[in-house]
């Protein structure tokens, strides 16, 4: 008997398997070097710029300045990172009346009040104008050209057009993107929807894979699209399992992402060659809420799930999805679709749309493995989506039962989005 816990929407899960053969898979354990607020003062003491005289050019006196920051999904403490930056800012002469706060929301809803309160602590939000971005509103959008891979890129206006553009975000392993990061939080979090949508109908070329970034099609349009819009800094942090930040970095957006990879990808990565980590049976969590707010963020987890587990194997995802599917159009897509064969079969002859691309990904998942879900989501729902529902731990485990080996190797990815297999670098 093994017994474990797993983090489920924002609690805490324990789970008895009546196996031996099973493996625990943690990221390398990281500790922070500092605390917090030392760690995000010494990135601005340490700038990463192309000139050294960038520093000492910096004058914020007199001029506008907008700061995109991430939603409610995304996990970021801007308790600590808000108050330093603006801090920093009025070092250099920042007037606080011409400071203004962008929600990089991307295709996601608009925020509830209480979801303002998380990603703008304390009274920000009452001392400065925030703006919580929509995509599909026309007249707040600015159109900035194409990039060579053809995206029309469309952008928030007001955040455009100020004279000091700043982003806060992380770097770490995404999906399809290669990593979170950088110029993200605007080409992508403050962009229209059509150009959402071109960008990700890239998703399907082979070399939009987690882990890549100099060669992914998808983050060299982000690139593009981050310097058509013009933006002067990014401060960016990795942090550990634990939420815990281990570096925070500051400057050139580019430069930033090309420093942060690598300590990202260490912080990620799992002691085993991708050859070793071909299991019968992965369990993973998605790592607690907001990672599993809803099953639009934590399929995220399968996608890092699938590298540890062997074709034909089992996934058993544990994620809460307090919010459903958290996207309608996903919704609307699946309701007539029988298999993932039929989203394979469909979604290629489409025009690219955001939310059934979430459908493309999970049938290619569902494809290559059985993949069981332990949630809040109502069983004849998940079943629309591809996934088994599963009651709890015993269910899930009788049902993969039918497809596994008599003597099957098993995985327990606790942190399932913070974990990589080795892969022999960044590709």
């Amino acid at each position: 008997m093994i017994s474990f816990d797993l983090l489920y929407d924002n609690k805490k899960i324990s789970i008895s398997m009546p196996v031996d053969d099973i493996e625990i898979l943690l990221p390398d354990a990281r500790e922070p070097e500092m605390n917090a607020v030392d760690s995000v003062k010494k990135a601005f003491r340490n700038p990463i710029y192309t000139s050294p005289d960038r520093e000492k050019e910096n004058n914020f006196s007199g001029k506008s300045i907008s700061i995109a920051i991430n939603d409610q999904t995304r996990p970021l403490p801007h308790d600590i990172l808000l108050p330093a930056l603006l801090n920093y800012l009025y070092k250099k002469g920042a007037d606080p009346g011409k400071i203004h706060f962008f929600i990089a929301t991307g295709t996601h809803r608009q925020l509830t009040p209480v979801e303002i309160q998380q990603v703008l602590p304390g009274s920000l939000s009452e001392k400065y104008r925030y703006t919580c971005h929509d995509c599909d509103a026309a007249d707040k959008l600015i159109f900035l050209g194409k990039t060579p891979q053809l995206t029309s890129v469309y952008i928030n206006r007001s955040f455009y057009q100020s004279e000091i553009k700043i982003l806060v975000g992380n770097i770490e392993p995404h999906h399809f993107m290669g990593f979170s990061g950088g110029y993200k939080t605007a080409s992508i979090g403050l962009a229209g929807r059509k150009t959402i949508e071109q960008n990700h109908a890239m998703l399907t070329h082979p070399k939009a894979k987690m882990g890549r970034f100099l060669d992914n099609p998808m983050r060299k349009d982000v690139e593009e699209i981050g310097r058509l819009i013009g933006v002067d800094y990014a401060l960016n942090i990795v942090m550990n399992d634990r939420k815990e930040i281990l570096h925070a970095l500051w400057g050139d957006p580019h430069l930033v992402m090309e420093k942060g990879i690598p300590l990202a990808l260490a912080g990620n990565r799992i002691a085993k060659k991708v050859e070793e980590c071909q299991y019968d049976l992965v369990i993973a969590s998605a790592g607690g809420y907001p990672k599993d707010i809803n099953l639009y963020q934590a399929q995220k987890a399968i996608t890092n799930a699938c590298l540890f587990t062997k074709m034909g194997g089992v996934i058993i995802l544990v994620a809460g999805c307090r919010n459903g599917a958290g996207n309608q159009k996903f919704v609307e897509y699946m309701r007539d679709k029988p298999s993932w064969q039929a989203v394979l079969d469909d979604f290629p002859q489409r025009t690219f749309e955001i939310g059934p691309h979430k459908a493309y990904q999970l049938a290619m998942q569902a494809r290559d493995h059985h993949i069981i879900l332990i949630s809040e989501i109502p069983a004849a729902e998940a079943q629309n989506y591809l996934v088994t529902p599963a009651r709890d731990i015993t269910e899930a485990l009788e049902i993969a039962a039918h497809d596994l080996p008599t003597n099957f190797r098993a995985a327990v990815l606790p942190f399932a989005t913070h974990s990589m297999p080795d892969m022999g670098g960044q590709q």
